[in-house]
């Protein structure tokens, strides 16, 4: 238990003098008689109050140990401790019982890890309510619209939808596309759309770690250099407000797929003429000179020959064995050696007396 504890209260934030084990077992053994345990309790309920509203808090001390179980009986009543047990213990004055102490702890940090992340959800809630408002009053400002600040969610929308209706009608024929979706989907319909999107999100994430993290190994060796290493803050000056731009989440969520228009099909090459007038810069008229030919043709590519020969009975009269493909320079292995159909052919001279033409020393490596 007091490792779950001391787990939860650095979680917590909590570095006073009972975050190691053995302290905290000392205190817990005096219970409310030890100022570091009530002061422990006391950090706990400190923050533990705002976040749940509480009426009770813990302001007395060991020295007056009538209001403090009081104070600590109050506490749990409110936030409904279940160990009935335990606190009959400690406010009995039962100092002994260590474990019923320790229950007390892990209760009150459990309630506020708790509160922390009910607190965090409702913050978040606010946040995208808040996103919305700041949206739809983005879209009311740029449609000249009144700002939605009393009015139903039903009638602004209603709004919008007629003054977009008015403006479509004003454009001219064909300039805003046919809608890629025709129908209207249904809630099923809508979910498995999320579902599609958020696998191909999850997809486009991992691809664009990848290429960010390309991105930054390539920047980072432009600084190997000699010349580059006396301009690392320049480069960086440079750089990192352009990366710091760059997120690996994708945006892409069921508004673009409402606004797609049939155009969104045409795929066009980005070699096309097209698209070169809007990407042709003065570095695509620059020509390299002459490289080196590094090969890598498959059709010019020859398929090695066998690692080992045939298996060949033993001819009469010795001498063959292993050939060799020609002698390295200064090898052991005998030269000349050629492979044909059935093995290997008995010419090719040795640079090594010792050695003979195709199967090493005489005799050796003999079938």
């Amino acid at each position: 238990m007091e490792c779950v504890i001391l787990d939860s209260l650095g979680q917590l934030g909590y570095d006073g003098p009972l975050s190691e084990e053995k302290a905290l077992l000392k205190a817990s053994e005096g219970g409310l008689s030890s100022p570091e345990f009530v002061d422990l309790c006391r950090w706990l309920t400190s923050r533990l109050k705002p976040l749940c509203d509480l009426e009770e808090s813990i302001t007395s001390g060991p020295d007056d140990l009538s209001s403090l179980q009081v104070e600590v009986s109050g506490l749990l009543r409110e936030l409904h401790c279940p160990h009935e047990e335990a606190v009959l213990g400690i406010l009995q004055g039962s100092t002994g019982n260590r474990k019923d102490h320790l229950k007390l702890v892990l209760f009150l940090s459990s309630e506020l890890q708790a509160a922390q992340i009910v607190g965090s959800r409702r913050a978040h809630e606010k946040h995208q309510e808040s996103s919305v408002c700041q949206e739809l009053s983005s879209i009311c400002e740029t449609l000249k619209l009144q700002e939605p600040r009393q009015q139903e969610a039903a009638e602004v929308f209603s709004q919008i939808q007629n003054k977009v209706e008015k403006l479509l009608k004003d454009l001219p024929n064909a300039s805003a596309g046919k809608p890629v979706l025709k129908k209207s989907p249904s809630s099923e319909h809508w979910e498995k759309l999320r579902n599609i999107n958020k696998v191909l999100s999850s997809e486009y994430e991992c691809r664009r770690r990848m290429l960010i993290k390309r991105l930054d190994v390539t920047v980072q060796s432009f600084g190997w250099s000699d010349r580059a290493k006396v301009r690392v803050d320049s480069m960086a000056r440079v750089y990192q407000p352009k990366r710091h731009n760059l997120r690996p989440q994708s945006t892409v969520g069921m508004a673009d797929l409402l606004a797609a228009r049939e155009d969104i099909c045409n795929v066009v090459k980005t070699s096309s003429g097209s698209s070169r007038e809007k990407t042709a810069c003065a570095v695509n008229k620059v020509l390299m000179g002459r490289v080196p030919d590094r090969g890598g043709r498959p059709s010019e590519i020859e398929a090695p020959p066998p690692e080992m020969p045939p298996w060949q009975k033993r001819q009469d009269g010795g001498g063959g064995g292993w050939g060799g493909r020609g002698g390295r320079g200064g090898g052991h292995w005998g030269g000349g050696g050629n492979w044909k159909e059935g093995g290997w052919n008995q010419g090719g001279q040795s640079r090594r007396g010792d050695y003979g033409g195709h199967g090493g020393k005489k005799g050796r490596f003999q079938y």
